[in-house]
């Protein structure tokens, strides 16, 4: 891995726009790999720490990790407030993720109910999915992520006991019959704690279990074991057993993946085997979609160049594998 420092004097949140970073929260200030910056004059007065933003960068929604309260914005500019319900929200990341369908834009989040999942259209401020009917599973929602494709939506979060789990939709089907959303017969139905996925590809999820084991007398997913799950099939390879403790994981192709428990690392999904490191930088200690403000990083991923970003004290590492 290589590693570039970029400095950054006011920084609050940080997300990727194209080969970018941007912080949305102190008015969109933007930070290049060469080391350039572009600063604006205006700034959210609030303790955001979180933040995504469309593929153009024309919608951004700043927001407390641990948190309540986020802003939808637009171009830059405050569009609306949006809100969580407070249940717990001091233990789990805000769910949120954006994701367009037929030309129209979506915010993905939970302004109901904690266990609901909605879409709200970006520009009307509609709850499209907002029907009679609807009766959703008992289901902490947490760490939304869009498939490249755009058509899948996994939710990586947690039930009561607590127990971490993940759960994949099908977009379009679920604008059609948003009941969909309140069901949990996952495609990911495997007798195992997950407490980390990320797509691969459009096709195949990398999972990491966690510490439950459901059933001791048969054990598919070995505790703290790694493995791809393909949607089609909904089969898993072989798991592997990871040389050390791991957290959230990104995967980089279908050999290698971003491990961020501590400190960056990149880890074999053939192997489990640490390949690359640098101790030098922390990068917290999340392992699950529970997590408390003293073990929590802002990091972010870029799916296209397969960039991992980290922010510290006004400064923002950029990991390229």
């Amino acid at each position: 891995m290589t590693r570039t420092t970029l400095t950054a004097g006011r920084l609050n949140t940080i997300s990727w726009l194209n080969d970018n970073i941007v912080d949305w929260a102190a008015g969109g200030n933007h930070y290049s790999i060469d080391g350039s910056t572009k600063e604006s004059n205006s700034y959210y007065a609030f303790n955001f720490d979180g933040s995504i933003n469309t593929t153009d960068g024309q919608y951004a929604f700043i927001y407390q990790k641990l948190g309540t309260k986020g802003l939808l914005l637009k171009n830059g500019e405050l569009l609306r407030e949006i809100n969580r319900s407070y249940y717990f929200a001091e233990a789990y990341e805000y769910p949120a993720a954006f994701v367009t369908v037929d030309e129209v834009t979506y915010l993905i989040h939970c302004p109901k109910e904690y266990c609901r999942l909605d879409f709200e259209n970006v520009e009307t401020g509609e709850i499209v999915t907002d029907m009679i009917g609807r009766d959703p599973t008992d289901v902490f929602h947490s760490r939304l992520e869009i498939s490249p494709d755009g058509f899948v939506l996994m939710s990586k979060g947690w039930h009561w006991h607590p127990l971490d789990v993940a759960y994949l939709y099908d977009i379009k089907e679920c604008l059609k019959n948003p009941k969909l959303l309140d069901e949990i017969n996952s495609w990911l139905s495997i007798n195992a704690e997950i407490s980390t996925a990320n797509f691969i590809n459009k096709t195949k999820v990398l999972i990491g279990s966690g510490e439950e084991v459901f059933d001791d007398e048969n054990i598919v997913f070995p505790p703290r074991y790694i493995a791809v799950f393909d949607i089609g099939s909904k089969q898993i390879s072989t798991p592997v057993k990871v040389n050390g403790e791991f957290g959230n994981l990104f995967a980089i192709d279908d050999e290698r993946a971003w491990d961020t428990y501590l400190y960056p690392k990149i880890i074999s999904l053939k192997t489990g085997d640490i390949i690359d490191k640098d101790e030098s930088v922390y990068s917290g200690k999340q392992n699950s979609s529970i997590v408390n403000k003293e073990n929590l990083v802002q990091i972010v991923f870029n799916r296209d160049t397969k960039q991992l970003a980290i922010a510290g004290k006004e400064v923002i590492e950029v990991f390229t594998p």
